[in-house]
């Protein structure tokens, strides 16, 4: 089993659930989230602010403020990880800043509290 952690714009957020659903995926987590990619920064500004000088500081408040994001968590069998990558990286690409990042982790174990069912039963 593994995690699947997706950060993607909002405004791309029904068109995910629908490449998801398309893809066999119909159980999964959204969160709000905010955070930027280190491309909004200008080392030299940030340098600058952490120099002291306002001018910068200020300059660091337009261009380093968080961005809202939607925050999609997927657990599903390893065989199934391509599909979820693929599925959100052909909804979600446009080739700019901000399309956003995937993360795939292991998953140690999954129990269904209903059923008590445990590993890869627990999630299909």
């Amino acid at each position: 089993m593994k995690e699947v952690i997706a950060l993607v714009r909002i405004n791309m957020m029904n068109q995910t659930k629908q490449a998801l659903t398309d893809a066999g995926i119909d159980a999964f987590f959204v969160h709000e989230a905010h955070g930027r990619g280190k491309g909004f920064i200008n080392p030299k500004v940030l340098e600058g602010a952490q120099q002291g000088y306002e001018e910068a500081a200020s300059l660091l408040g337009a261009k380093g403020q968080m961005y809202p994001k939607r925050m999609v968590t997927v657990v599903v069998k390893d065989e199934l990880v391509k599909d979820v990558v693929q599925a959100i990286i052909a909804t979600n690409q446009t080739g700019k800043a901000g399309d956003g990042k995937i993360f795939v982790l292991p998953m140690a174990d999954a129990v269904r509290v209903r059923t008590g069912e445990t590993g890869q039963k627990a999630i299909v």
